[in-house]
């Protein structure tokens, strides 16, 4: 019998966009049949590695949770504890690893070092953050999206604020789903304008906007993240330059009746997001946070090749 290929998530672009929406298929029934306490075995006797080079929340207890639930084991690692932080290859590493586990979720800033990671490993790699990049995320906001809203198909998605990973990963996301992306961002931190002309090149829907209101006006969804990374050393200036860009009641109000507001998380509130707008009927936050739990298993249930399954 011939096995199934290694399977990678690194980056949404490039992907097929039936893999995309298998994903998001078997993530939806994951959900479902959870909330009906039915737990799965899909994993079982499956092993993740979990890599973290930097502090997480989020990202680390719902992939711990996640492969948990699925019958699998999740083995939590840092940089510190690893010869990784001691000058052992990211090469040397993915052949040891590939060993001993079944899959590696790695959540390190460097995107060179996680596709390394990926090219030498034997087992699949999945990108849980680097400093370019935010898959599982956007995974888990077109997830969100998709039980509040439907389709994105025809949507207007609107970004508002920095120029970071989680904006890319929503740029590719253009290359699976009809919608337009509006991005609106300060001049003095737009980073990516190679990156944005090279994804409109290939035909996606990209519009740049000069201020936050044209961006916001008739949206169908507003997206905000914090003024500074992980990585950042500039936080006043950056402060300075995004207090136009804060998502607002006004703000909101500019966007359809029905239009929704996501904030990867965590938030800093009175900076990016009023608490009004974080707090109020159109924000979907902590479905969206909840999410990562659910879309992680798509994704783990994807790279394993166990998606569209019966989860009932």
């Amino acid at each position: 019998m011939t096995s199934n290929p290694v399977r990678h998530f690194i980056d949404i672009e490039g992907m097929n966009s039936s893999d995309i929406k298998d994903i998001l298929a078997t993530a939806h029934s994951i959900k479902k049949a959870r909330a009906s306490k039915r737990r799965s075995d899909l994993l079982q006797d499956q092993t993740l590695a979990m890599i973290f080079d930097k502090p997480s929340t989020r990202t680390r207890v719902s992939f711990d949770v996640g492969m948990r639930e699925l019958g699998g084991e999740p083995l939590m690692l840092t940089g510190q504890e690893m010869q990784l932080g001691r000058g052992e290859t990211i090469a040397d590493t993915a052949k040891v690893l590939s060993r001993f586990v079944d899959a590696i979720m790695i959540r390190m800033l460097d995107h060179e070092a996680v596709s390394e990671l990926a090219k030498n490993a034997t087992v699949p790699v999945i990108n849980a953050l680097t400093y370019y990049s935010h898959p599982c995320q956007i995974m888990a906001d077109i997830m969100t999206y998709e039980e509040h809203r439907g389709s994105l198909d025809g949507k207007i998605v609107t970004w508002v604020g920095d120029y970071n990973n989680v904006l890319v990963s929503w740029l590719h996301a253009a290359e699976h789903f009809d919608f337009t992306i509006r991005v609106a961002v300060p001049k003095e931190l737009m980073t990516g304008m190679d990156e944005i002309k090279r994804l409109q090149d290939k035909g996606l829907k990209i519009e740049l906007c000069e201020t936050a209101d044209k961006a916001a006006k008739d949206s169908d969804l507003i997206i905000t993240d914090t003024w500074v990374s992980m990585g950042d050393d500039d936080a006043d200036r950056r402060h300075n330059l995004l207090k136009p860009y804060q998502v607002n009641t006004r703000l909101m109000e500019l966007a359809k009746e029905d239009a929704l507001f996501m904030h990867c998380l965590p938030a800093h509130r009175g900076e990016e997001v009023s608490d009004e707008v974080m707090d109020g009927p159109q924000s979907v936050v902590f479905d969206e946070a909840e999410n990562r739990l659910h879309a992680q298993k798509g994704v783990l249930a994807w790279c394993f090749h166990k998606t569209n399954m019966d989860m009932a």
